[in-house]
């Protein structure tokens, strides 16, 4: 593995940007252009080079805001690496670790912009299958770009149905290695679910546990653990994580449209109360009467003027 200062090439190691199952994504600078890039190193280096390279095509393919830009690959002294975009900031995990539950508008906001990116990749039938908050980044700028795909498949390819992912994050048919589109829906669901509650809808350190859990598809609805989620936008939290393929929505698509139309409610609504709140406090207080002369009174008065009986 590569030290940091080290040289590779026209790249010098900068920093460890952190490890998963798959690879270790560095910080370097191109020396040549005097740019900083992220490169990725697959942990396992042996192999075809087609399956070294599949991550790399399948980013190739997929140009999109939302997505990390892949920009080469390259293998120097034995070693392939992934040369793909910097993105300063910190993943989504990061920003729950420490906001640990998010207003719903901004939760809206992000989930939006992940499948924005989630709907490219599958208009070219990429399923990406380990969507967690780990695999998003969020830049300074805010904005959302989908990363690691190496465990994505083309879904016309047989060996697309390897069971792989993350269980808490994992549609029910994905344990059974059947995974399709609406399996990365359930995936945002569970994200979303995480980002308006603070916790996952299920978790067990056994996987087999969470499968089972999954299966019944038995969670808390997301407004019972947050009451200042409305209830249309926890309803469609719930049909994004539904275990039956005939209830979930079955398209990226459909959610974000389901998403973007609730918000627009959701503000609309804000918007109007705000209008109430500010209307009541220009209204001024009803004169009262006088209990004993039947009077009307001087407004915030403590004493009848007309008969001197204490109200």
């Amino acid at each position: 593995m590569f030290l940091l200062g080290q040289n590779v090439g026209k790249y010098q190691i900068l920093q460890n940007l952190g490890s998963g199952g798959f690879g270790t994504v560095f910080l370097v600078r191109d020396t040549w252009i005097d740019k900083k890039v992220a490169i990725k190193v697959p942990h396992r280096q042996s192999g075809k080079e087609d399956d070294l390279l599949q991550e790399s095509r399948l980013l190739a393919a997929l140009n999109h805001p939302n997505i990390v830009s892949i920009l080469t690959a390259e293998k120097i002294d034995g070693t392939f690496f992934i040369v793909m975009e910097y993105v300063k900031g910190e993943s989504l995990e990061g920003l729950l670790d420490r906001e640990k539950v998010l207003d719903q508008f901004k939760a809206v906001e992000l989930t939006v912009q992940i499948l924005k990116g989630v709907e490219h990749a599958h208009k070219a039938q990429i399923l990406h299958r380990d969507l967690r908050p780990a695999n998003v980044l969020v830049s300074e700028d805010g904005v959302l770009k989908v990363a690691d795909f190496g465990t994505s498949r083309i879904l016309d390819k047989a060996h697309a149905n390897t069971v792989i992912g993350s269980p808490p994050y994992m549609a029910p048919e994905q344990f059974a290695g059947k995974a399709q589109l609406p399996a990365d829906v359930y995936s945002v669901g569970v994200m979303l679910y995480q980002m308006l509650t603070g916790m996952l809808p299920y978790f067990s350190p056994n996987p087999a546990e969470i499968e089972r859990m999954v299966s019944q598809g038995r969670c808390t609805a997301p407004r019972v653990r947050n009451s200042r989620i409305s209830k249309e936008l926890s309803d469609i939290v719930m049909k994004a994580m539904a275990p039956d393929l005939t209830v979930r929505y079955l398209s990226a698509s459909e959610l974000l449209e389901d998403l973007q139309t609730a918000a627009d409610i959701d503000h609309r609504q804000t918007e109007m109360e705000e209008i109430r709140k500010r209307l009541r406090a220009r209204e001024s207080p009803k004169r009262g009467l006088c209990w004993n002369c039947g009077r009307p009174q001087p407004q915030r008065s403590t004493k009848c003027p007309f008969c001197g009986e204490t109200l």
